[in-house]
């Protein structure tokens, strides 16, 4: 997994007069819950967001938003619905904002951002495509291989039980996984 970066967003949104506000979250504050309309779009300055869903008691993680990413609940900030997901700070975490208002003016008013946000869905979709043939073509061991060798500030900073969700790895099988490979 590979952040979703652009770097003409990117530098956009942090230029002077940049429409974009600053937001903290502490650690397991939630940017969005399941069930509920999300309101922002957001780049992550520092700091992880996990995005997951509650699936008979269970927290499953979907996706883990890094620093110097883009992320939102897009279907339910797009179409203002309830989110099917929960987006929530795994560890303190400073990200760069705009509503849903704001967001739809430079979308309709602002050239470069319309193009760069376009970009940066196009590497999203690919970055979406991987993740799902993997989980579908690689054994867990190589899908843990692949995330030790292209996103190792994850096997450092997020808790093991998040990685093995994310990873659609048992943490039985995880742990296993880890104590073979060191």
């Amino acid at each position: 997994m590979l952040p979703g970066e652009s770097k003409a967003l990117q530098q956009y949104i942090t230029e002077p007069g940049s429409p974009f506000q600053k937001l903290h979250l502490d650690k397991n504050q939630l940017l969005c819950d399941q069930g509920e309309t999300c309101n922002h779009f957001t780049f992550v300055v520092g700091g992880i967001l996990q995005h997951g869903i509650e699936v008979n008691g269970d927290e499953k993680t979907t996706y883990l938003a890094l620093r110097n990413s883009f992320t939102s609940a897009l279907e339910s900030f797009l179409n203002r619905v309830p989110s099917r997901k929960f987006i929530k700070a795994i560890v303190a975490t400073d990200l760069l904002y705009v509503d849903r208002n704001t967001f739809e003016k430079l979308m309709s008013e602002d050239v470069i951002f319309r193009q760069a946000y376009f970009d940066l869905i196009q590497k999203q979709i690919c970055l979406i495509d991987d993740y799902r043939i993997d989980l579908l073509t690689l054994t867990p061991e190589e899908r843990y291989q692949k995330l030790l060798s292209t996103e190792p500030v994850l096997l450092q900073q997020v808790p093991l039980h998040l990685l093995s969700s994310f990873l659609g790895i048992s943490m039985r099988h995880m742990s296993r996984i880890r104590k073979n490979i060191k």
